[in-house]
């Protein structure tokens, strides 16, 4: 098996400029890096799901409780045993058809059909202390990422020379502080992955999923090519706004509106600034152009670029997103509910569109329904009651002129 992988996985011109072989990168006395190392990645991951568990359990419950985190007391559907199994299988709205079909298995009527959908539903819509306790989670990881990170790689020359990315590769030595950011980092992602379908699920989820995995892809490849230089900036510009999105996020449902609104535009320009103006600027244009002056393009040159371009791409959709609700904030007055980008990102419902929206809409149309159907009786009684008493006073005029013509 061994065999096969150094055959077929390991081959040095997948990896490797040309002419450079695994033997070269080794060094001695230092560290460099090692493929296997990745596997130390996976019971990383466990331990964070374990240490995530307690964290929101431990600290981050009394914490919503503490800012205020209220949760929506929501209306609990009536046991239907085959309308439950209709949303088992389907997990979604039901077409007209359906929901006729359903009324006449079940003796309901259309009504009530479409109801217990909307109910049965809001019981599988996360809570906003689930939602708060995810958001400090990783809150907290992407803080103490970021501030460790920056610590580490502030002093090198690299941080502010991107030629000093390439120098010398792919003969240098990782620093033991980038080979624990590197492993940690990756090992989160894989966290993050891994509880994908227990996690609240945002608009943007499929976006999430492509996200993480191209993570994933970008963080293994890199390390395993000797990019540990470069990949080290590419997850600094990610962390230094994610810790934001996350606090504002934090703020938004515990309900403190002007904190929320000031981190959320704080956010926004360090996202735009980092995302559309560093990453590609100099992160980018260093690993697309800068480092063919050190080695010649080889399948692992186009392979990384290609990650750090689907990222891209990813950067663009959320920005325009992000300037929406700018946008809305500007003209509007008020920052609409945090969407998820995350690329978590917040945000974030358990289905792709946005729960709290589809609900409130329902509410306000029953609301008006029933102030209209409160209005329209009135009137109706009015109207009755004025048909009645004008029959009496006709019955007594006619009563009062039948002596005289007698």
């Amino acid at each position: 098996m061994e065999g096969l992988l150094d055959q077929w996985l390991w081959k040095e011109e997948y990896w490797l400029p040309p002419g450079v072989t695994w033997k070269d990168i080794e060094i001695e006395g230092d560290r460099y890096p090692l493929p296997r190392d990745l596997f130390y990645t996976l019971p990383l991951a466990l331990g964070f799901i374990v240490l995530r568990y307690i964290f929101e359990r431990v600290i981050a419950m009394p914490l919503s409780r503490q800012l205020g985190v209220r949760d929506r007391v929501r209306v609990r559907a009536l046991p239907v045993p085959k309308l439950e199994t209709f949303y088992k299988q389907n997990k979604q709205q039901p077409s007209q058809s359906e929901v006729l079909g359903l009324g006449k298995h079940c003796g309901l009527s259309q009504r009530q059909i479409e109801t217990w959908f909307r109910q049965r539903r809001n019981q599988d819509r996360p809570s906003n202390t689930k939602k708060f306790c995810e958001a400090s989670w990783r809150f907290v990881f992407y803080l103490i990422a970021f501030v460790a990170a920056l610590a580490s790689l502030i002093d090198t020359p690299w941080f502010w020379d991107h030629r000093e990315c390439w120098q010398g590769y792919p003969k240098q030595p990782v620093a033991e502080a980038h080979y624990w950011y590197y492993i940690t980092e990756l090992g989160f992602y894989w966290s993050l992955l891994l509880c994908v379908t227990v996690d609240v699920k945002r608009k943007d989820f499929k976006e999430q999923i492509i996200h993480h995995i191209a993570t994933i892809l970008l963080i293994g490849f890199s390390y395993c090519a000797n990019y540990v230089r470069v990949g080290t900036l590419v997850i600094l510009v990610h962390d230094s706004s994610d810790f934001l999105l996350e606090s504002a996020k934090m703020f938004n449902y515990a309900g403190w509106r002007k904190t929320c609104d000031t981190l959320f535009v704080i956010f926004a320009l360090v996202f735009l600034l980092t995302r559309l103006v560093v990453f590609p600027g100099r992160i980018v244009h260093s690993t697309l152009v800068v480092s063919l002056d050190f080695f010649q393009p080889f399948f692992g040159y186009y392979f990384f670029n290609a990650l750090l371009l689907v990222l891209q791409a990813l950067h663009i959709f959320w920005a325009w997103l992000i300037l929406r609700m700018v946008y809305k904030f500007v003209f509007m007055g008020k920052v609409s509910r945090l969407k998820s980008l995350s690329v978590e990102k917040d945000e974030r419902s358990d289905e792709e569109s946005e729960p709290e929206e589809e609900e409130e809409a329902v509410e306000e149309e029953e609301t008006s329904w029933e102030q209209r159907k409160g209005a329209l009786n009135s009137k109706l009684a009015s109207l009755a009651n004025n048909c009645v008493l004008n029959n009496l006073t006709n019955q007594r005029n006619m009563n009062s002129r039948l002596p005289k013509a007698r």
